[in-house]
């Protein structure tokens, strides 16, 4: 019998980029146990992606040239705009644990201490809750943040001078 085990990249598993959760095996182990779940470094990437995003006062996620290659790959048709969760996001998954890294723009006025806080604790409750590693830290760096004025800027309309 095996108790609960993780396992990640190296080591004598040929595929990279995973966490392996392995349960108890044999006839007296309960039916969840039997077997392994391996979960992806990309699906604990879109978790604490989508998690960032709920937390009010986050504007969006990515550093200047990220959201701008991102915002370009999302006009065009079939290019994959999919990645879009993940932008800036980055994770290391360990045999046991997960330290995530995020590149955050702010909305002005927020207590960026505050939303901070409130990243933190969303990312490290919803990896932990689905996942099953523990989150030894998240690390944010606020990149920009967002003035009212940046979108009114993006929605006018290009007319010209003279009509």
């Amino acid at each position: 019998m095996t108790d609960n085990i993780t396992s990640v990249g190296g080591g004598s598993r040929p595929e990279t980029g995973m966490s392996a959760l392995k349960g108890r095996t044999g006839a007296g182990a309960p039916a969840e146990t039997r077997g392994k779940t391996t979960i992806a470094d990309a699906v604990v990437a879109k978790i604490a992606g989508m998690a960032a995003r709920e937390v009010p006062g986050i504007h969006s996620l990515g550093a200047g040239m990220a959201r701008a290659f991102g915002a370009m790959r999302e006009r065009v048709p079939g290019a994959g705009g999919g990645g879009a969760v993940t932008r800036g996001v980055k994770v290391e998954v360990g045999e046991r644990q997960a330290a995530v890294d995020l590149d955050v723009v702010v909305e002005y006025g927020v207590s960026i201490v505050d939303v901070a806080g409130g990243v933190r604790t969303n990312v490290i409750s919803a990896v932990e809750r689905m996942t099953g590693l523990e989150v030894v830290e998240v690390n944010i760096a606020v990149d920009d943040v967002h003035l009212p004025d940046d979108e009114e800027d993006q929605t006018e309309p290009d007319e010209g001078r003279v009509r």
